[in-house]
């Protein structure tokens, strides 16, 4: 018996078979691995702002499956996760990657620095203006798509402090090796350990006096249960960056269109990051006094005599020497064009207060 399709039951049929591969491919999903879990101020940003400019930049064509607390890579796996393409994006810490990224370090070896707005306009320019850090990635095989940062630096000392001053013969926590730089200069006995269950309870049993952390950081340990004398300002500079970085090979096999979708999707969440760092700062320190913390809120001659106490100038001076001899021979020039752009940002700070 044969078997005949209509005229109009053909084309239909046709338009349907030809329509079936656009529809398959007309989707792209990225894998996104986060070493924090999701809740956070960075981690709710990037997964309520950022990703759905994404989305709606490209019109659907780009999706993020995020893996959030670690579930694919621990901080100190990420950058070798994503260089590898085992994950398509994942947030990097340079601080956790000193070795394959030295110049990244630049960022921390500040004492004082822009917040907000202007902070995320300070590592946007660097970026810009600076092409060593971009090229530092390329050579990981990895391209930042978005450059997320974080809180301010605090104190939490289990002793009351009348000043910074008062750190002195104690001993501190930090886990960055400028800030125990820092700590060193200004008298106090700078130490490291694992964060988490091991500071905590060096903070219990009063092994350690304090420690030098971002705000958010100390207030997620509930380090004020033991250490509630907080003493915290807004220019106290952490310069702590988290680069949302992609696969090299992911993003050049990505379509013109679909980067630059992203690049929108970046000023979309760029243009509105600062004020909603402004506004969680001033709820993370509402939120310190509500569970029993003291906070104080430097005045502006106690954070310029932290910024003279550290002799910062002098521990980056150092650290060229340093990078030269491992062969980093750009440390230097690279380090006077990051002071520059932050000297430029505080005098434009300095102007608008």
């Amino acid at each position: 018996m044969k078997i005949g399709y209509s005229r109009k039951t053909l084309m239909a049929l046709l338009l349907t078979t030809s329509l079936m591969p656009a529809a398959a491919s007309a989707t792209q999903i990225l894998t996104y691995s986060d070493h924090e879990p999701l809740g956070g101020m960075r981690t709710r940003f990037i997964n309520d702002v950022f990703f759905p400019a994404i989305e709606k930049e490209s019109q659907g064509r780009l999706k993020i499956d995020p893996h959030w607390g670690g579930e694919l890579n621990t901080s100190y796996e990420a950058l070798g996760k994503v260089s590898k393409g085992e994950v398509d994006m994942a947030t990097v810490v340079p601080e956790y990657n000193a070795e394959q990224l030295p110049l990244h370090q630049i960022f921390k070896s500040f004492p004082v620095g822009p917040a907000g707005a202007q902070q995320v306009a300070f590592f946007r320019r660097a970026y810009a203006d600076i092409p060593a850090f971009p090229a530092e990635l390329k050579r990981n095989n990895v391209v930042s798509v978005f450059l997320e940062t974080g809180y301010p630096l605090a104190f939490f000392s289990s002793k009351a402090m009348s000043d910074l001053g008062e750190i002195k013969g104690g001993t501190w926590r930090s886990a960055s090796f400028w800030h125990r730089d820092f700590l060193q200069s200004a008298g106090a006995k700078p130490v490291t350990m694992p964060w988490g269950e091991p500071t905590y309870n060096a903070l219990k049993t009063g092994a350690i006096d304090g420690m030098m952390l971002n705000v958010d950081s100390g207030y997620d340990l509930k380090a004020y249960q033991f250490a509630s004398n907080v003493l915290i300002s807004k220019k106290l500079w952490l310069g702590h960056l988290y680069i949302l970085a992609m696969n090299e090979k992911t993003w050049d096999k990505l379509s013109t269109e679909d980067q630059a979708a992203i690049q929108r999707a970046a000023e979309t969440a760029y243009h509105s990051l600062g004020a909603v760092m402004d506004r969680r700062f001033n709820t993370q320190i509402d939120d310190l006094r509500n569970v029993g913390a003291k906070v104080r809120i430097l005045k502006p001659q106690e954070i310029a005599q932290w910024q003279t106490t550290t002799h910062y100038q002098a521990a980056q001076a150092k650290w060229v020497k340093e990078q030269k001899a491992k062969g980093v021979n750009d440390a230097g020039t690279v380090m006077k064009q990051v002071n520059t752009i932050m000297d430029e940002a505080m005098q434009q700070k300095a102007h608008q207060e």
